[in-house]
């Protein structure tokens, strides 16, 4: 069975341009159901930048509490909250929410830079409250939602390396895109089909700063092994310890091929059963302190 580190949902799905973007808790737990996932970890959409998906932390704290065995609940808080400010106590909102039984925070989608002062701030503060980080990376500022880094996440590295006790779960196209070195930038917008000829920044990342994890999650997450199978065995292996199960489910008919490639690669002694169970769960209880 496996644990879901990242997914989105509403007590009452919401409808988006024509066609619902969530799903209930009910509607989850019979996709979950079909699929072979025991418990999930909800996570909040609270910034701006995504306000179709909003989905407050108290909303997700009360889907936890009528399915405790089979959601975890994470918190969310935007770095602009409270007084705008790079001295905001945001630590100070992050304890009650971890007294009310939140295990991380994120979805962090806040469109600013990520060495901008007010993130600084952010971090700092979950850094001293001990949750683990969700993020998603944007391309740009504008247009997008997520915290913006530049190609090869030199504002990423010195966030790693000045909150060396944060563990940051990277997330989304740019971050993934970046595990092969980009055959032109704007690659890091989509989900490339090119082979990893040459590693990316993301491997030498994970390989310089232990507080980097990945969050397989996604297109983006799937993306990134199955274009290129050879590639991936090696890189699964090696961040077997960092690396979590993720399928990010909004839509109820939302895909999750990571479920069959991990499998597969099981199957196939791709990767062994104890690398296999790692990514699938335990990683994930670890990370959360959970049994």
């Amino acid at each position: 069975m496996f644990i879901d580190i990242h997914v989105h949902s509403r007590k009452k799905p919401i409808m988006w341009r024509g066609k619902f973007c969530y799903t209930s808790p009910e509607q989850l737990i019979e996709r979950y159901d079909s699929i072979g996932v025991e418990k999930a970890v909800l996570l909040p959409g609270i910034n701006p930048e995504c306000s179709h998906q909003i989905g407050s932390t108290e909303e997700m704290l009360e889907i936890c509490q009528m399915y405790p065995e089979r959601f975890i609940p994470f918190c969310n808080v935007d770095p602009r909250a409270i007084t705008n400010s790079p001295f905001a106590p945001i630590d100070e909102l992050l304890f009650i929410y971890k007294e009310k039984g939140c295990k991380g925070i994120g979805e962090v989608c806040a469109n600013l830079p990520i060495t901008h002062p007010l993130y600084l701030n952010f971090f700092r503060c979950v850094e001293k409250v001990g949750f683990p980080l969700t993020f998603h990376i944007a391309p740009q500022i504008g247009n997008y939602y997520g915290i913006y880094d530049e190609v090869g996440f030199p504002g990423l590295e010195y966030c790693l390396n000045s909150f060396p006790n944060l563990i940051f779960l990277g997330h989304s196209q740019p971050f993934w895109a970046e595990i092969a070195q980009l055959e032109k930038p704007y690659d890091r917008c989509g989900y490339p089909d090119y082979p990893v000829r040459k590693e990316g920044v993301v491997p030498k990342l994970m390989r310089k700063y232990k507080n980097l994890y990945g969050d397989l999650s996604a297109g983006s997450g799937y993306n990134a092994l199955a274009r290129d199978p050879e590639y991936a065995v090696d890189f699964l292996n090696e961040f077997q310890d960092r690396l979590l199960f993720g399928t990010d489910i909004c839509a109820p008919a939302t895909p999750a091929p990571l479920v069959d490639f991990l499998i597969r690669f099981k199957n196939e002694g791709k990767i062994s059963e104890a690398v296999f169970n790692k990514i699938a769960r335990e990683n994930a209880l670890k990370l959360l302190g959970l049994k």
